[in-house]
């Protein structure tokens, strides 16, 4: 049986990357329902949307992950799954959404009603927020969907949205028959109605195990790209994150898995209870970023990584583009010139748009009787010309946030999965 996937193939710069199809079925075939460690594996089932459901304006909490986004102008989002606000400044969603891109993979989350189409400033009714971590449950087993969460540690706290409610004690127990409501930004198989929308629908509970539970239509059901978000229970007003959507059937139609958020307390509490980061010491300066290496992520301006490709020193740059410096604020390419590109090192701000120029667009300044110090390449290997083709997917396959980032020497960045 066909199987779906919640994660685009597609790079957010609008390329289409070499060897993604190949990361995207190995997420298609992560699809597969959720179960307990005692359970067994089921082979006719895939992850999930809100089907026959309406919209969800009050349900700030439940949120879209979104590939970050690189370009300030003509990028639409990308949408990967669905999530849940369980903190102001956390997140949980489903550990296959981070499949495509990994723990060091670059997200944001999207509150509001419905993603813009394009990544400029979403309006009023929305905003986003760049993940600055993301972790796994230890346990998590992708060929069962067994302990399918994950966690996402976001920039900034969210103001004014006040978070899901976990369970407690004093909460009556989840059972069969009981009615759940669920929220996502999946696929209403309607095409008047597109993914990227938030929306509500209710389910009925059918079985309960351990660490997952399954329900059927009531009428609503979950599909494509509502993996990780929440499903609810209790009276309204009062209601409870009993869990998050991990999977269902290929049809959208008859079953829907969810992993039981009171079975991952011992995952999320010490996430939850972590102290805040030290802060970071001053980054080094944006527009001398070819000539400055960097050790680890600390060291770079916030949104950017420590990344070494080969022999060449570790250079601070945003996972879609080459090393490079950045100018002054732009809202367009246009404002950038014929070589820049106008890159988004924040998700807000009147900072977070920049000039970007490649490395090895800027000409080398120094004369052969000295003058100003020579700005080489740092290990940019692509022309100008051709920013953004290096694929976003096969990139962050090969970066593993380490101390320091680093590209096996002898190897391009196309050509590793």
């Amino acid at each position: 049986m066909a199987k779906r996937s919640t994660a685009s193939a597609r790079d957010p710069t609008g390329c289409q990357p070499p060897g993604a199809v190949a990361l995207v079925a190995f997420l298609m075939l992560a699809c597969l329902p959720v179960s307990g460690p005692e359970e067994s594996t089921r082979p006719d089932s895939q992850a999930q949307g809100v089907v026959q459901g309406t919209d969800a304006p009050g349900d700030g909490a439940a949120v879209a992950l979104v590939a970050r986004r690189t370009r300030c102008a003509g990028e639409p989002p990308v949408l990967l799954c669905s999530g849940a606000l369980i903190a102001p400044d956390v997140v949980l969603t489903a550990a296959h959404c981070l499949a495509l891109f990994g723990e060091a993979g670059p997200y944001e989350v999207f509150l509001g009603p419905s993603l813009p189409p394009e990544s400029g400033a979403p309006g009023p009714e929305g905003r986003f927020v760049r993940v600055t971590r993301a972790v796994a449950h230890p346990s998590y087993a992708p060929a069962t969907h067994a302990w399918d969460a994950a966690l996402l540690r976001l920039a900034t706290p969210v103001e004014g949205v006040p978070p899901y409610r976990l369970p407690g004690g004093q909460d009556p127990p989840l059972v069969e028959g009981s009615l759940v409501r669920v929220v996502g930004y999946g696929d209403t198989k309607d095409a008047a109605r597109p993914s990227g929308q938030r929306r509500q629908g209710l389910l009925q509970v059918t079985g309960v195990q351990a660490a997952s539970f399954q329900a059927g239509p009531s009428p609503a059901m979950t599909c494509v790209g509502d993996s990780g978000g929440p499903v609810l229970g209790g009276p309204q007003g009062n209601e409870v994150l009993w869990g998050l959507t991990v999977s269902g059937d290929v049809a959208c139609r008859s079953e829907a898995v969810q992993v039981r958020a009171d079975a991952l307390a011992d995952f999320l509490q010490p996430f939850l209870d972590e102290a805040a980061p030290p802060p970071a010491p001053s980054p080094l300066p944006l527009d001398a970023l070819c000539q400055e290496a960097c050790a680890t992520d600390a060291e770079c301006p916030a949104g950017l990584l420590c990344v070494a490709a080969g022999d060449a020193p570790a250079r601070c740059l945003l996972p879609a583009l080459q090393a490079g410096t950045y100018g002054a604020s732009c809202s367009e390419d246009a404002a950038c010139g014929a070589q820049g590109v106008c890159a988004r090192l924040e998700v807000e701000g009147d900072d977070a748009c920049r000039c970007f120029t490649p490395c090895e667009a800027i000409s080398d300044p120094l004369p052969s009787n000295g003058g100003s110090p020579s700005v080489s390449g740092g290990g940019c290997a692509a022309a100008p010309g051709s920013l953004g083709t290096v694929a976003l997917a096969v990139l962050m396959g090969l970066l593993r946030r380490q101390p320091r980032c680093r590209i096996p020497a002898g190897r391009s960045k196309s050509d590793s999965a």
